[in-house]
Formats: structure tokens, sequence, C-alpha cells
């Protein structure tokens, strides 16, 4: 935790108006780190968009956090499947993910994201657009990136 707490004084100290990296899914100049990280939401974009609880915790850090808009956070992988079981027994998402920024503090990294699509209601079947912003962040374990924490809310 205490590296935690070092990213987020980084972070803190870091001129926010200069991203490190900009959409790092074409970008030639990312780390081998950054491109991990982009293949990472790549994942779970997919996840998301086929309502695959099992795909999006292999994405998760065990003690993950999520924090979704206008609902409970979730903390540890139990509390993190149940809130994700929860978003797909009532909607179907179908958005895409583009990626504003990453950086990488060691074992810990940030990406601030958007996304952009529509939601389904699955109670009644009306469908309508959606589109939030994101900050997912990282940590390294065992050699391989995971969702340490992840908060979203609606752009519009």
């Amino acid at each position: 935790m205490n590296q935690l707490l070092t990213l987020l004084l980084a972070l803190a100290m870091t001129t926010w108006g200069t991203p490190v990296s900009q959409d790092t899914r074409g970008d030639a100049m990312t780390t081998e780190d950054e491109t991990q990280i982009a293949a990472l939401l790549e994942r779970y974009e997919t996840a998301l968009n086929e309502s695959d609880v099992d795909a999006v915790l292999e994405l998760y850090a065990p003690d993950g956090v999520f924090m979704p808009s206008s609902a409970p956070t979730a903390e540890g992988a139990d509390q993190v499947r149940a809130a994700y079981e929860f978003v797909f027994s009532t909607i179907q998402l179908a958005v895409r993910f583009s990626i504003d920024e990453i950086e990488v503090h060691g074992d810990f990294a940030f990406a601030r994201t958007g996304s952009k699509g529509t939601v389904k209601i699955l109670a009644d079947g009306t469908s309508a657009p959606e589109e939030n912003r994101e900050l997912f962040v990282f940590e390294k374990q065992g050699g391989e990136w995971k969702i340490a924490r992840y908060i979203f809310n609606k752009t519009s």
C-alpha cells in the first residue's frame, strides 16, 4: 500500500496537461508496459461488451476495487464479482474505449480513458447512448498488470 501512496504522490506532482502517451493503441513510442496496459484495456472492453464476468475478474488484482458511478464501491474479488454480475444482469454494453494517457511508475501505473457507445436496458429492451470517462490504477503482480482500482463517471 505504501507503493500506491508513492504513486499517488507522484501523480500529484505530474503535469496533468502533458500526457505521457496519447492513444497508445497506435503510438510507436510506447513502452512495453504501456503496450501491455493498452492490451489489458482492450481485453476489458471486450469483456464488458460480452458481459463476461470471469474475463473481467481475470483482469483485476485479488484486492481490486471497482467504484462505479451511482453505485456502491466493491472491494476484493467477491464484491467485484457481485458488482459485475449485477451490472451484466441489468444492462448490455456496446462501448469502445479510447486511451487519453498511460503513465507507468515502477509496479504501479494509471490510465485515463474515455468510452462511448450504447447501453441496452435488459428489463425493457430500450437502448441509449453511453459515454463515460474513466481512471484506472494498475499494479504489476507476478510480472502481469492487473486493475487495482477503477472509477468512472458519465460525461454527458
